[in-house]
């Protein structure tokens, strides 16, 4: 159950983001949930990977590389995604950040 319900407060986050910034594109909700399952699946996969492979970069920064992975691998679910469109890297880098922060403000609300 816990899944589902990060599935849901990601796509809630993805889907705020994807409205505030009109260099995201988004179909609807539905995609939405497509998008938030397909990043999840992704970082599942391959994001320990990368943040073991830049774990220097991640120290050095503060944590904050954390962000241009994320951004990574949302570019990738941009790719994946038919109806999910990101134009350009500053747009994936900023998505990355307020999808994060909104995800983390959604589960102090409801957690």
């Amino acid at each position: 159950m816990a899944i589902i319900w990060n599935l849901l407060l990601l796509s809630v986050a993805i889907f705020i983001v994807a409205q505030v910034m009109p260099s995201i594109k988004i179909k609807n909700f539905g995609t939405a949930i497509m998008v938030a399952l397909v990043f999840s699946v992704i970082n599942l996969l391959f994001g320990w990977l990368l943040r073991l492979i830049t774990w220097p970069l991640i120290f050095l920064t503060f944590g904050l590389f954390k962000f241009v992975i994320n951004a990574f691998l949302l570019w990738i679910t941009d790719v994946l995604v038919k109806d999910f469109e990101i134009k350009g890297i500053k747009s994936a880098l900023l998505a990355a950040l307020l999808i994060a922060i909104i995800d983390t403000v959604l589960r102090w609300i409801f957690f």
